[in-house]
């Protein structure tokens, strides 16, 4: 096992051995969105968990959905009892995908997020922390940063766009954004270099934290367990 800090892989456990596993029940759910039904998944969280998270898709029309693969290995980084963390966690299909309602907007699935959030806070009362990957990440940080207050705690940007149509300026918001947030991504990411990534970071307020990991592509092919142990450790750091 392979731990991420400041750049630098070393080995590391997942979690101290004296944890007892908590299994995770896995159902079906959904969610009254602003344009119609969502579809989504829970999966249960240790019955003593401090806080619940939610995770967001990438792109729809890329084929990005609650299954998407890294989607799914940052909920198992949250959720399965060997990463430390047993929170509850929701993963949706964002509007027009799979079984939700609606029809792709492409900025309108901000309020989808709220949508998420806010069954999770009736469901839970507990603070929330948000992970978006990709399109995900855009949405996520469109549904924090521009509502105030915020409705999360923390929140972590996985593989965040920035060589789009639009322009890296389209997270203004960052700048006033006072959540704890990271930005993880691969060095190899074609829709983000390292170097906009770190202009993006500097911009963001504290605090913030940028991790790029090393050889690891947009999807983190071959470096899944780096990115779970970099999203699970900086939660640890940032939610004690």
């Amino acid at each position: 096992m392979r731990t991420i800090k400041n750049g630098m892989i070393s080995a590391s456990p997942h979690l101290p051995a004296n944890l007892p596993p908590t299994p995770s029940l896995v159902r079906s759910v959904e969610l009254a969105g602003p344009a119609g039904r969502l579809e989504a998944v829970l999966n249960s969280g240790s019955p003593d968990a401090p806080f619940a998270a939610l995770v967001c898709h990438p792109h729809p029309l890329g084929g990005g959905n609650l299954h998407n693969k890294v989607v799914y290995h940052a909920m198992k980084a949250l959720n399965a009892p060997e990463w430390g963390l047993g929170w509850p966690v929701l993963r949706f299909n964002f509007r027009g995908t799979g079984l939700s309602d609606g029809a792709y907007d492409g900025s309108a699935e901000a309020s989808d997020v709220l949508a998420a959030l806010d069954w999770l806070q009736r469901k839970y009362s507990l603070p929330i922390v948000g992970v978006g990957f990709s399109f995900g990440a855009a949405m996520l940080i469109k549904a924090c940063c521009d509502r105030q207050p915020s409705p999360v705690r923390a929140f972590a940007a996985l593989g965040l766009p920035l060589r789009q149509q639009n322009p890296a300026d389209v997270y203004p918001s960052l700048e006033s954004c006072l959540l704890p947030k990271l930005f993880l991504s691969g060095d190899l990411d074609r829709f983000a270099t390292a170097a906009e990534l770190a202009r993006i970071h500097s911009s963001a307020a504290e605090p913030k934290k940028l991790v790029l990991i090393p050889g690891a592509d947009h999807f983190f092919t071959g470096h899944l367990d780096e990115m779970q142990q970099a999203l699970s450790g900086w939660l640890k750091e940032q939610l004690p």
